[in-house]
């Protein structure tokens, strides 16, 4: 049995958001959240919210038991490219992309 959490267009770039997820792929639940904890990123936040979101799917909508909870999948896809334009010298524009990215985080009882 596999619960699923998504959050789509995070403000963070996939290859950011990417470094972080490789850590809790494959970890027990509660000892990938106390990882997501401890680590000093933005990206980390966001997917602490979306493994918290995960587990309390497992736990209400397929009535799984927490404590058996591990992180099955966990992968980052590109999302949409917020093109904005930068001013640069001689008249000329440069372009600065903002990249989003969508999380998604699968987790199921061993």
């Amino acid at each position: 049995m596999e619960t699923k959490a998504i959050a789509k267009n995070i403000r963070i770039s996939a290859d950011k958001t990417r470094l972080i997820i490789d850590l809790i792929r494959g970890k027990n639940a509660d000892q990938a959240m106390s990882i997501l904890k401890n680590m000093n990123k933005k990206a980390a936040r966001e997917i602490e919210k979306v493994l918290k979101s995960a587990m309390a799917n497992a736990e209400n909508n397929n009535k799984l038991q927490r404590e058996k909870l591990y992180v099955s999948k966990a992968y980052v896809n590109e999302g949409p490219v917020m093109k904005r334009v930068i001013m640069d010298s001689r008249g000329h524009t440069g372009r600065s992309d903002r990249r989003t990215s969508h999380i998604t985080v699968i987790v199921s009882e061993k």
